[in-house]
């Protein structure tokens, strides 16, 4: 069990899916006042307990249900594995939900983005401290100040994030329209830079959009030649790809869900309400933030491989546990930061260390976690029902908590 209520509070920001509207500005901090930031502290001598299936099997249980249809889970490391499917595949033909299936992995997407982008630094072909400016002139306006390669991966770049329509039924009208990264940096850039480069952090996507184009500038080759040469294909990873511009999931997989209200054009009744199907959408609107198409299988192969040093070097690979000493650019600008370099710095429960990733597109909520050492890892894709909703996703924290519990 998690030792306080803040640890819990702690693993619902990092492990669960990132609310609908994760990536539109923030206001600046104001003067009223704020709660002090939870602290958690983590244990030195924390030791990752034996895997409890039956809570994980608790944790996927009962579907499909209001607030799922289905769970894939994978649970390894050092002290056992575990592997868990439950719900169906498809509400109309209530096909019983498979383990082997691709789904949107969401923004997990940034930790390839990022890997590769270290990747080039560790071949000498970029600095973190190169700026966006001096490898992508042109791209950002001139008002612009100088910003870092290694605050995009960080999220303390100040970069703005593109004025679009807030509300699902936007996502909904547009779910096919077809944006290249430079018409998607080009609506952000409207808007004046957030906040000086390096003094916050804000989660966007507009950093790792910029470090997508960074890689092809660098490389000459497109952004998904890059991550499926250097990662996919040495990893092992054969059930993965980048879908560009189509609108599909190829292969076996799990149909996706967004709970609508009555009324809702093409929805369907589900248990007391509605729901419309996700499952075929374009995804050019996150491209190197969130297009990745995986399985859970192959992401426990990347995470292995990352955190081993078999993806990135060692030297250039620390970035990725680094937390910048910054507080957010919220409203109260007092919390203390806690993504790293593609990954978010989390104290589990009993005070184990963790670093994971999460990410969400419409019916699809995952998330891939580990501890540094791999005693521990977790992978997990739900096919939530509202999975980029503002609340607190209770079964994404229940798989998480029963995982490192």
């Amino acid at each position: 069990m998690l030792k306080t209520a803040a640890a819990c509070l702690a693993l619902a920001t990092v492990l669960v899916a990132a609310p609908a509207q994760a990536d539109t500005p923030t206001p600046e901090p104001t003067s009223r006042p704020c709660p002090p930031p939870a602290v958690v502290e983590p244990d030195p001598d924390a030791v990752i307990p034996p895997v409890d299936q039956a809570a994980l099997s608790r944790a996927i249980g009962g579907l499909p249900a209001a607030d799922a249809t289905a769970a894939v889970v994978r649970v390894g490391g050092t002290k056992g594995s575990w592997q868990g499917v439950s719900g169906v595949a498809d509400l109309r033909t209530r096909r019983e939900a498979s383990e082997h299936v691709r789904f949107r992995a969401g923004s997990v997407t940034k930790m390839f983005t990022t890997a590769v982008v270290l990747q080039l630094v560790a071949e000498g072909r970029l600095a973190l401290g190169d700026t966006v400016q001096d490898h992508l002139p042109g791209l950002l306006p001139a008002s612009y100040p100088e910003i870092q390669v290694g605050q995009l991966l960080n999220h303390t770049s100040g970069l703005p994030a593109p004025g679009l329509p807030d509300g699902f039924e936007y996502v909904y009208e547009t779910r096919f329209k077809k944006w290249t990264p430079q018409e998607y940096v080009a609506q952000a850039v409207r808007n004046p830079i957030e906040f000086a480069p390096g003094t916050r952090q804000h989660y966007l996507n507009i950093n790792t959009f910029v470090a997508g184009l960074l890689i092809e500038r660098i490389t000459g080759k497109t952004y998904e030649h890059e991550v499926t040469n250097r990662i996919l294909r040495p990893v092992g990873m054969r059930h993965s790809y980048l879908p560009g511009t189509s609108t599909t999931i190829k292969g076996p997989h799990h149909r996706g869900y967004q709970s609508v209200p009555a009324g809702f054009e093409n929805a369907v009744r589900y248990g007391d309400g509605h729901v419309v199907d996700m499952t075929r959408m374009s995804v050019t609107s996150t491209w190197a933030s969130g297009d990745l198409i995986s399985t859970a299988a192959d992401l426990e192969k990347f995470v292995k491989a990352l955190f081993s040093g078999k993806v990135v070097p060692r030297a250039q690979l620390e970035p990725m546990f680094t937390v910048p000493d910054v507080t957010m650019f919220d409203e109260c600008g007092n919390r203390p930061a806690t993504y790293t370099s593609g990954l978010t710095r989390m104290v589990l429960p009993g005070g184990i260390v963790g670093y994971g990733k999460t990410g969400a597109r419409y019916g699809y909520a995952s998330g891939v976690g580990a501890t540094r050492d791999l005693s521990r890892t977790l992978v997990y894709s739900v096919n939530s029902t509202d999975a980029k909703g503002s609340g607190q996703n209770e079964r994404t924290l229940g798989i998480v908590v029963a995982a490192f519990s």
